[in-house]
């Protein structure tokens, strides 16, 4: 009989949630909502947690997966943040697995070994591997807890991100009777049916916090000198802040502009190496770097709570994004802000990017084959290759426009013929080329040589055999070297041809769901097509329909969107303040300003205020670098005190 895992786990007797709380995370309560969805997914019960940005979901199901045994399968798309997620469940003690799209077959294989027979509690898995043969078969073997779905959305035909490969989780739950808790933060009401129904709840037990964010301001301002209002926003508002653009380029560029001015800035983005991103991620995170500017793939898994401002640059083509990236402003609680920026070249823009991103389904069919002919996969061929994919390269080859390209290959994606995991880290691999038995008599000509061959043969199986895959960090530590010296010992290993040495790498992969199909048997789903751009053009316009609107309260519009039809207004955002400041317009003429900081400083804030108090009070005017202007005139004139930090 299989030993199941789990057995092997030495049992814990927990009284109740709040001890699996204050053991493994040292906290003394559950946030808003979080206790009710444990104690659902504790009495078997299938549930859907919406909770904002921030609000705590890895402690909704992993808590629960705690106290019981077994080994919790998570599945979520997130390939990048899966190994930092794993680290920190060890950080506390708590051992668990990742399998992703850089892996090998046998990589993969051992993993699950591990899983199924070995004592782990946690399972985190890419949806495209829930479908395999390979995977379904230790699913058996398994005493599984959980299934958890993170990223729920993306099981939706309606949600903004929808992903085919979710849909094997309804498959998965026909092996397994866990109960599973599905978790998102972004999900309008009829997707949060959608989900409930696609992954086959027993009963419908949805859970979700109100989405209000008093302490977040939304401002929208209307600008052509986008620069000067960035600069504006980082000089007038302390503390640290992320600058969210829609290019890698751009997001170089404004860093730039921002140093340049005297701004504490660096940039982020998904093209920047492994070792890159970690060390501007943890730098920002310290305080080193004041402002981060970057695309959409900074932000996923970081809690950082005192974000003061969140800027978006550039319009983003729906309100999920928007408001979940706006979300990582204040999650302290304290005052924070959300600003975007516009003006009529982002509505161009946007139209344009409606257009290119539903490109013809002839077009589509065209880069199917394409993408196989640039991998040399003859017809009836390719199923289950992973393939290290440069779109860059392949549109040089092909002579193809990159976005339109791009988003042809991910239709082809949503109708289920392959998986696109893009900046997936590729471990580095080593082989001992030289028998066991000669390896003793060779002259190597760095004293480290010996040690470091010496722990791949004790600590790595199959060596000898085989690539595998190793733990960099973990080596240098233990043959007392750095990483990058590491890395040149295995290069003059290779060299000397004792081992095979495959660098890491960081890399798109497309994983080939099928062998590769016939022309006019590529079946591109045209009612799919139809429906999701129908979508997109919906969500688009509503993007559209917020920055321009002049009257709801922002927050409020956001939250309907979101089918939290009765909320009052926030009070703090542009539109509201605007509303409640009738005075302002006259306010904005250059005889009134200096009367108009003085009575707010002296008569509202009684001389004890902050430059955020400012920025919340002034932020509607047109004229708002004037009020900062007039702030330190009056400040170097000793007429009222100075803004406290």
């Amino acid at each position: 009989m299989a030993l199941k895992s789990g057995t092997m786990m030495k049992e814990h007797c927990y009284n109740s949630p709040l001890d699996v709380l204050k053991e493994y995370w040292g906290y003394d309560s559950f946030r808003t909502r979080q206790e009710e969805i444990v104690n659902a997914a504790l009495e078997d019960r299938d549930v859907l947690a919406i909770l904002p940005t921030g609000g705590g979901k890895s402690v909704c199901f992993q808590v629960p997966a705690m106290m019981r045994e077994g080994i919790a399968i998570v599945v979520t798309p997130l390939i990048a943040l899966m190994k930092d997620q794993v680290q920190n469940l060890a950080d506390r003690g708590i051992k668990a697995l990742c399998v992703n799209a850089g892996m090998s077959r046998r990589e993969v294989d051992l993993t699950l070994n591990n899983a199924a027979y070995g004592d782990f509690k946690f399972l985190y898995v890419s949806p495209e591997r829930i479908g395999t043969r390979l995977f379904r078969s230790y699913v058996q073997v398994m005493d599984i807890s959980y299934i958890v779905v993170d990223e729920a959305h993306c099981i939706s035909q309606w949600g903004y991100d929808f992903r085919p490969d979710y849909l094997n989780i309804g498959k998965l739950r026909e092996l397994t009777d866990a109960p599973v808790i599905a978790l998102t933060a972004t999900a309008t009401p009829a997707v949060a049916d959608d989900i409930m129904e696609k992954l086959g709840f027993e009963q419908k037990c949805l859970i979700k916090s109100g989405f209000e964010r008093p302490n977040l301001s939304y401002i929208v301002r209307r600008c052509e000198d986008k620069l000067g209002q960035l600069l504006n926003i980082c000089s007038g508002v302390s503390g640290t802040g992320i600058v969210y653009v829609r290019s890698r380029k751009k997001a170089e560029e404004l860093s730039a502009f921002l140093v340049a001015n005297g701004i504490s800035a660096s940039f982020y983005h998904a093209g920047l190496g492994q070792d890159s991103r970690t060390d501007r991620q943890e730098r920002w995170k310290k305080d080193e770097i004041r402002v981060m500017v970057c695309t959409n793939a900074f932000g996923m898994g970081i809690d950082k709570p005192d974000v003061r401002f969140v800027v978006h640059f550039d319009v983003p083509d729906g309100p999920e994004a928007y408001f979940q990236e706006a979300g990582r402003g204040g999650r302290d609680g304290k005052r924070s802000f959300a600003v975007l920026l516009w003006n009529d070249s982002d509505v161009k823009r946007l139209r344009q990017i409606e257009t290119v991103s539903f490109p013809s389904l002839e077009y589509i069919e065209d880069i199917y084959h394409k993408v196989h002919i640039f991998f040399d996969i003859p017809y009836d061929a390719g199923e289950g290759r992973q393939l290290k994919f440069d779109l860059d390269e392949f549109c040089r080859h092909f002579r193809l426009q990159r976005q339109s390209a791009y988003y042809a290959v991910k239709y082809i994606e949503r109708t289920d013929h392959w998986t696109l995991s893009e900046d997936v880290d590729i471990s580095t691999k080593v082989q001992i080329m030289t028998d066991r038995n000669d390896m003793y008599d060779l002259e190597l000509e760095d004293p480290a040589m010996p040690r470091l061959l010496e722990l791949l043969m004790r600590r790595y199986t199959g060596v000898f055999s085989f690539s595998v895959p190793i733990d960099e960090d973990y080596v240098a530590s233990c043959i007392d070297v750095t990483v990058p010296q590491l890395r040149q010992l295995l290069y003059k290993l290779s060299l000397e041809h004792v081992i095979r040495y495959i660098p890491n790498d960081h890399a798109t992969v497309l994983f080939l769901h099928h062998e590769r199909l016939r022309p006019k048997n590529v079946n591109l789903d045209p009612e799919r097509y139809a429906f999701l751009k129908q979508s997109s053009h919906g969500r688009m316009q509503k993007m559209i329909d917020y920055i321009s609107e002049e009257d709801t309260c922002r927050s409020a519009y956001l939250l309907e969107y979101f089918g939290q039809s009765e909320s009052a207004d926030c009070g703090t955002c542009d539109i509201c303040r605007s509303a409640m400041s009738s005075h302002s317009s006259a306010a904005d003429s250059s005889d009134s300003v200096e009367s108009a900081v003085l009575s707010f400083v002296n008569e509202e804030k009684h001389g004890v205020y902050t430059y955020d108090d400012i920025a919340l009070r002034f932020s509607s005017s047109a004229d708002y670098q004037g009020y900062i202007s007039a702030l330190r005139r009056l400040v170097d004139a000793g007429r009222i005190p100075s803004p406290r930090e």
